[in-house]
């Protein structure tokens, strides 16, 4: 096997991996999955934004990592547990990593440590709304 038909060969299957990750990303959109960059130990001083595709299923909101071999949800946070403890503009250099005209919550779910959630204008309103809609009786913490 001389080296033109293995260069040939792995630029083939970074094309099918390219194409893979273009399909998954656009079934997630079409089925009512909403683009999310999220940032986890947002204290940390090199923590970086993750971009990713959220859905709602019932009592749980679940976030896909774009560039993730993983199948599954890469993250998954409960509407019962997660509180919002804060609202905030994207500073600097982040509103590139983001999505365009973005909101950042920090959020804390349940006991785990704080994590940052960015969002447009649409994705937000149907993210409050459905964290808004819990069952009767919880009360739901606001950020100012």
């Amino acid at each position: 096997m001389d080296i033109a038909t293995l260069v040939l060969a792995l630029l083939l299957v970074l094309l099918v991996l390219a194409l893979c990750y273009a399909l998954r990303w656009v079934v997630m959109r079409r089925h009512g999955g909403v683009s999310v960059a999220l940032r986890w130990q947002p204290d940390r001083e090199r923590s970086g934004w993750h971009l990713g595709v959220g859905r709602y299923q019932g009592e749980e909101f679940v976030w896909y990592r774009v560039w993730s071999l993983r199948v599954g949800p890469s993250r998954v946070f409960r509407r019962d547990t997660l509180e919002i403890v804060g609202r905030r503009d994207p500073v600097g250099t982040e509103s590139y990593a983001v999505p365009a005209d973005s909101r950042v919550l920090r959020c804390r779910p349940g006991d785990d440590e704080a994590i940052e959630i960015a969002m447009g204008p649409g994705a937000l309103t149907g993210f409050l709304s459905w964290l808004e809609s819990a069952p009767p009786g919880r009360r739901l913490p606001r950020a100012g």
